[in-house]
């Protein structure tokens, strides 16, 4: 049977091994067919520029606009015979300046506003740069649209009680809802770096001095750098102080807030596979048709969305690290290998962020809580839990040697069965307190998980204050995605 998208994608790669990113949307704006549009985007974008200065025959930029539709171009074609220059600008140029030759019909000489005084960094920094912001601000959408599911969980669920866990044991009585918080805490600092980023525009020539473009504008008002400014206007990036070509801050920059983001996104996915196994069962992911089955325990409900968003955080790092790699090595004012090497690292982080961005926002929409299988697991360590709690209330009323004293009953404790463990320590704790100095009202206030929450409830408002764009909380907090049977969990 044809699947109905069967056909590599728009950048003649199925994803077949890559999930988390074989995603039409992820292809559309990252894929070959997208940085070939990004490339003529720039040369079409220049075209423009040098005609609104006069520097070019009247009517060259219509002619290079139409002849800079993606349509007229062999990608794979154009691909293979990057290799005789070493990048795809190169026979782009020759199969573009065919194009705007066939179309000047008039003979205005329009070919003169082709690539004029850029050289192919110039081209395909920007045109990355160009097809970067598209890929962020699809990102951002929905990143977004997750930390606003983040912030809905941290309200609904303050005083929710779980366990908190450290070096993989019961540390301390938490609140899901400051676990949700901080995870909120780290994708939205994530993404608001990602999203103060600027995105520059290159044009430097062929050795990064505006040489060439000294020459063509002469006798014009504008200069080379006001030139650079109009073209940054007009393809929505930033305007650049001076050619970058060597030094790489703006690659750098963006591949290390990619990867902060599916760092935080990596953080969520771990939490929620381990407390979404069964022997925890904390919290599920939501269900889907034909999501999550294996291909041989027909029984199995495997997590996927948190395994491919897994998938990315382990990835990400490698791709920045080369990024760094290959800026600390750009040697010469045109490097020999450097550049060519940052190409695919870069691309590669922003399909794994966005396609790891979609199905966090899923995960994260649709995440089941289950706040009886919090309680229980947090009963599970019993009033030992809260040996914290007694040792600070406790200790001073037993003299100097309080917290000894308290601690010797901790490891009495332990040295019993753990199913006996909860009534072994209430019991040792009553005979080593006398009942003048701690009533039993008293005790059970402080063996109560409820009590111990610090300021949890406040870390968490503080937490979503502090990013409200990224919050959008309602007067009222929803949360459609609890199952039936926890309908009536406490709220906070």
């Amino acid at each position: 049977m044809t699947s109905p998208h069967a056909g590599p994608g728009p950048d003649g790669d199925f994803g077949l091994l890559s999930p988390v990113s074989a995603s039409p949307r992820v292809a559309a704006l990252t894929g070959d067919r997208a940085v070939l549009a990004a490339l003529l985007r720039v040369e079409a974008g220049w075209a423009a520029v040098l005609e609104e200065a006069a520097l070019v025959p009247a009517g060259s930029a219509a002619l290079v606009a139409a002849a800079a539709a993606v349509d007229r171009y062999d990608v794979a074609g154009i691909a293979v015979r990057a290799q005789g220059g070493g990048n795809p600008v190169i026979p782009l140029l020759a199969d573009l300046r065919d194009q705007v030759a066939a179309l000047d019909s008039a003979g205005i000489g329009a070919g003169r506003a082709v690539h004029s005084s850029l050289t192919s960094q110039d081209v395909l920094d920007t045109a990355l740069m160009l097809l970067a912001a598209g890929a962020v601000r699809e990102l951002l959408t929905e990143t977004r649209r997750t930390t606003a599911a983040l912030a809905d969980l941290a309200q609904w669920h303050q005083r929710t009680l779980c366990v908190g866990r450290s070096l993989t044991q019961h540390s301390l009585p938490f609140s899901f809802g400051l676990k949700a918080a901080q995870w909120f805490h780290g994708l939205a600092a994530a993404a608001q770096r990602l999203e103060a980023l600027e995105l520059p525009v290159q044009t430097g020539g062929a050795a990064g001095t505006l040489a060439a473009g000294t020459v063509l504008a002469e006798g014009s008002a504008l200069g080379p750098l006001e030139l650079a400014d109009r073209l940054a206007a007009r393809l929505g990036l930033a305007a650049a102080p001076a050619p970058w070509h060597t030094n790489r801050l703006a690659v750098t920059a963006l591949g290390d807030a990619l990867a902060a983001v599916t760092d935080a996104a990596g953080k969520i996915a771990a939490d929620v596979l381990f407390l979404s196994r069964p022997e925890v069962a904390e919290l599920a992911e939501p269900r889907a048709a034909g999501r999550g089955g294996s291909s041989a325990m027909p029984q199995k409900q495997n997590p996927v969305l948190s395994v491919l968003v897994r998938s990315a955080a382990l990835q990400a790092p490698a791709l920045a690290a080369q990024l760094h790699l290959a800026a600390a090595n750009f040697n010469d004012e045109r490097p020999d290998g450097a550049w060519h090497s940052e190409w695919t690292a870069l691309r590669s982080l922003l399909r794994l962020a966005l396609g790891a961005a979609v199905q966090l926002r899923e995960l994260a929409e649709g995440l089941q809580v289950y706040p009886s299988a919090m309680r229980r697991n947090l009963d599970l360590a019993g009033p030992l839990l809260l040996s914290e709690a007694v040792g600070a209330a406790v200790g001073p009323l037993l003299g100097p040697d309080g917290r000894s004293r308290l601690q010797d009953v901790v490891d009495q404790t332990l040295q019993v069965h753990a199913a006996e463990q909860s009534s072994s320590y209430r019991k040792l704790l009553r005979a080593a307190v006398p009942a003048e100095l701690l009533s039993d009202e008293r005790l059970e206030e402080l063996l109560d998980p409820a009590n111990y929450l610090g300021q949890a409830p406040e870390i968490s408002r503080r937490i979503l204050a502090a990013w409200p764009a990224f919050a959008q909380p309602g007067a009222e907090p929803t949360d459609p995605t609890r199952p039936t049977e926890e309908k009536g969990a406490n709220r906070g």
